[in-house]
């Protein structure tokens, strides 16, 4: 399981920028990321390289933030790869809660963050299927 840091903003121009800032301040990497908003506020889901330290200077700076566990999946990145690992969740009947995707520097797989109700079924799924699911040490050295 990798975790994941949420970070609840208002939307308000500069926002997003101050907490980036104070991850790079705080010499903190951004991995991935993904921003759900609405007109008033938005969720700043982040994989960074060293999330509990993140936590801490975020809550310490006065950002709401919580911890989730996700499961990061590397997923060929050619037509269909997507869609292959899609096929194997619904026949598992394993639902997704949200994904966010990125493609990484350390193969030529794009990498899938997915969050699902039961991430440990999820795990089980993947590997039984052929699908590397990669620790959380090599998604924070990325």
């Amino acid at each position: 399981m990798v975790k994941q840091i949420s970070v609840f903003l208002e939307n308000k121009a500069g926002r997003l920028a101050s907490v980036t800032k104070v991850l790079g301040d705080n010499r903190i990497n951004i991995r991935a990321l993904s921003i759900a908003d609405t007109s008033d506020f938005g969720i700043l889901r982040l994989i960074v390289n060293d999330p509990e330290k993140a936590y801490k200077v975020l809550k310490k700076a006065g950002y709401t933030v919580s911890e989730t566990e996700v499961i990061a999946v590397e997923v060929p990145d050619t037509p269909g790869g997507l869609a292959r690992v899609l096929d194997i969740m619904g026949e598992a009947s394993i639902n997704i809660e949200y994904l966010y995707a990125f493609i990484g520097k350390a193969s030529e797989d794009a990498l899938v963050i997915f969050k699902v109700e039961d991430p440990e079924r999820a795990v089980e799924v993947f590997k039984a299927n052929g699908v590397s699911v990669l620790d959380s040490s090599k998604v924070y050295s990325l």
